[in-house]
């Protein structure tokens, strides 16, 4: 490396520190927080006031006297986050290609068909859909209490959207009759998993634990020895006496556990189940993109009255567990 690139790289590191400083400034002069989601990049975990998964998030957005959220995540979180906080201006620092794929496999229309086909079953829906179709369910879901909500309902036939391989988590620990919608509906990271992809790990680190999310495919979760959502990891990575960890959901994970083992002082071995499990669109924010967002107050999420009134129903049935 010559005295150039010695140079360039500090400048970068200056200007990394400068744009750090103004997001902290601006946050204090505008009341405004910073929620990322647990995919988020490490630098953007680093900065945020809350981190969390999809559950986490909900309840602290529910609960924060902030003016401004700066939701870092992907359009239905933000969503979300807006219909817990209808007064509040909800930011999302981008909305080029932060659209989550999976959300946008269950429009309304389907939930509306199924509907008609099964008039006594109950609607519940991830929490990974968009606002228009949590306006149509009973209740909304995180993959940390999906079969909790489930059999908070007497009704027997439950409709559950969008991700197949969670429904089949879920069918698995209660009495209902699950019916998937849409057929096929998936979240493309945790469907990469494959057998030979444990198979070759476990065989690296013999001594590990495999932890698995439920959007993961079942022939992957039956052969896990934990399946949980990501803030279920987090509690059982800093708890268990284990070293090592396989861990089976999108990358950026392993920078959430690093943070909590470091604020803990401890150190444990963390090996992604496959490297290339990236979540392209949690990638595109960026610590130049939240800085810009909060000097413009933009992108802001805005939100029909009527879905935000109907789908709040549906998430409070959700966060009923949690008071």
């Amino acid at each position: 490396m010559n005295k150039f690139d010695n140079e360039n790289g500090q400048e970068k590191i200056n200007e990394k520190k400068q744009i750090i400083k103004n997001i902290i400034n601006l946050k204090k002069e505008k009341n405004a927080i910073i929620l990322a989601h647990n995919y988020q990049p490490r630098e953007i975990q680093e900065i945020a006031d809350f981190i969390g998964d999809s559950l986490e998030l909900c309840i602290i957005a529910e609960k924060t006297d902030a003016d401004i959220i700066v939701f870092c995540g992907v359009d239905f979180m933000a969503e979300t986050a807006k219909i817990l906080n209808p007064a509040k201006k909800v930011l999302l620092p981008e909305i080029m290609d932060t659209e989550c794929p999976m959300a946008h496999q269950l429009p309304p229309e389907i939930i509306i068909e199924a509907k008609k086909e099964n008039p006594d079953a109950k609607v519940v829906i991830y929490v990974n859909t968009l606002a228009s179709a949590k306006a149509l369910a009973d209740a909304t879901c995180t993959s940390a209490n999906a079969d909790k909500v489930v059999n908070l309902f007497d009704e027997k036939t439950i409709l559950f959207g969008p991700d197949n391989n969670l429904a089949y988590f879920v069918e698995k620990r209660s009495d209902k009759t699950i019916i998937p919608i849409p057929k096929g509906g998936h979240c493309y990271v945790h469907k990469m998993y494959t057998l030979e992809d444990v198979k070759k790990v476990k065989a690296e680190y013999p001594n590990s634990e495999l932890l698995i999310h439920p959007e993961s495919s079942p022939e992957v979760q039956d052969v896990a020895d934990h399946i949980m959502s990501t803030g279920g990891m987090v509690k059982h990575v800093l708890n268990s006496p284990v070293d090592t960890f396989i861990i089976g959901t999108e990358c950026d994970m392993i920078s959430r556990l690093n943070i909590e083992l470091e604020k803990v002082g401890k150190s444990k071995k963390l090996v992604p189940l496959r490297a290339d499990a990236i979540c392209n669109p949690m990638k595109h924010i960026t610590l130049e993109k939240i800085e810009t967002c909060l000097i413009n107050e933009k992108y802001e999420v805005n939100l029909d009255e009527e879905i935000i009134k109907k789908a709040k129903v549906a998430i409070d049935k959700m966060l009923s567990l949690n008071k």
